[in-house]
């Protein structure tokens, strides 16, 4: 049944997370401090947050921690409180449960909440309304402020908390939509990543109105018909994705930033062999399976590379995510041979083990892995529940070599 009228969504911002996470666990240290860095205090470390006021001198989350301090000398760096972010995460949660239909959590610190359909239980209230009504309930109850976006787009309520923070709110009306939209620049999009960007630039689009101004088919033309009409739609403000209590996990991910930068290509393989055994058991403790297996690699001057593949069927294994990604880290390499600063694998195409079982029922099974693999997989994994995760690991992980933080 078609939906009636436009939507009411929310975005729930948590205003500079783990700084105030850090402020809540250390309120006479870091709590007095207001030039705060939450991250890696090392010379490798980055940044995973900042103060509003360290931001005024320049600092930005991911850059490194030594560049940080360059700019904002007089700057506290504390190490990220994981559990209580987690906690208190848990908590905004809780709240927002409470008050809104339905919650999607987009992150540890960002929810989407969907009102659409409630005009009657909410009495007539306006949508600023309700809003300021959560932040002040959130605030009060769990000390965290937050800062909320809405309208009737996804899109739309994400990029309304650049002007609600800090601990504000902006609703965008409906049909206000394209208007909001024109004087962000295209980088301001969820999904336009750098490479986009300077595509996007040698057209000479460098805003959302202009963008909007060029025709659909000319977009589709000049960026394929998916990416154009994409686009098209994005900067008007147009975004028909649905708010869900949960949504199916996209992609899972590892990776490591070295106290060392390594050159080794041998110590770099077998640091790849690790963190493929780490993604294979957060795939298997899921139950999913992977098409595509990318490998991250940040050489030393900042240079961030990557490689991807995929395969024609669901895999699953230490051993076949380490051969898919062991020849895209030896074509990076081989492209720039540059001493590597950190490295990652991911993988994404996630399929549910029972659906990618059933396919293989018409076809052989992956060249890559067999069922026996799978099951061997699997009794690895129950023996490392039980005695620990270094109870059994591949014998070529026990080689010498500098550890990563």
């Amino acid at each position: 049944m078609p939906r009636q009228g436009p939507r009411t969504i929310f975005l729930v911002d948590c205003d500079s997370f783990f700084v105030q996470v850090a402020r809540m666990e250390d309120p006479e240290g870091a709590g007095r401090h207001p030039l705060l860095l939450v991250g890696g205090r090392s010379g490798r470390g980055v940044v995973t947050s900042a103060s509003y006021g360290a931001r005024e001198y320049g600092v930005r989350s991911g850059m490194p921690t030594a560049r940080a301090l360059g700019l904002c000398p007089e700057a506290l760096v504390v190490p990220v409180p994981r559990g209580a972010v987690g906690e208190r995460s848990r908590a905004v949660r809780t709240v927002l449960e409470e008050l809104s239909p339905v919650v999607q959590p987009a992150s540890v610190d960002e929810f989407y909440l969907d009102f659409t359909g409630t005009e009657r239980l909410l009495k007539g209230e306006e949508a600023a309304a309700t809003a300021e009504r959560i932040r002040r309930e959130v605030r009060d109850r769990t000390r965290v402020t937050v800062s909320i976006g809405g309208g009737s787009q996804r899109l739309v309520a994400k990029v309304a908390t650049r002007l609600a923070k800090p601990d504000g709110v902006h609703i965008v009306p409906a049909g206000g939509e394209a208007g909001f939209m024109a004087p962000f620049p295209l980088e301001a999009l969820p999904g336009i990543g750098p490479a986009f960007v300077r595509r996007l630039r040698k057209k000479g689009l460098r805003s959302c109105a202009d963008a909007a101004a060029v025709e659909r088919a000319w977009l589709e033309r000049w960026f394929g018909s998916a990416r154009g009409a994409w686009l098209w739609e994005r900067v008007r403000g147009i975004d028909p994705s649905e708010i869900g209590v949960r949504e199916p996990r996209r992609s899972i991910s590892s990776e490591r930033t070295f106290h060392s930068d390594l050159q080794d290509d041998d110590e770099l393989e077998r640091r790849l062999l690790q963190l493929s055994a780490g993604v294979g058991a957060q795939l298997r403790r899921a139950g999913l399976r992977a098409r595509t297996v990318t490998v991250k690699l940040r050489d030393h001057d900042f240079r961030t590379r990557q490689a991807a593949s995929t395969q024609p069927e669901g895999i699953e294994t230490d051993r076949a995510i380490f051969a898919t990604a062991a020849p895209l880290l030896h074509s990076l390499r081989h492209r720039r041979r540059a001493p590597a600063r950190l490295l990652g694998v991911g993988v994404a195409n996630l399929v549910r083990q029972a659906e990618s079982a059933q396919r293989d029922l018409f076809g052989e099974a992956p060249a890559l892995e067999s069922e026996r693999d799978r099951t061997i997989a699997r009794a690895v994994d129950r023996i490392r529940e039980r005695y620990g995760r270094e109870s059994l690991r591949p014998a070529r992980t026990f080689s010498q070599g500098r550890r990563s933080k």
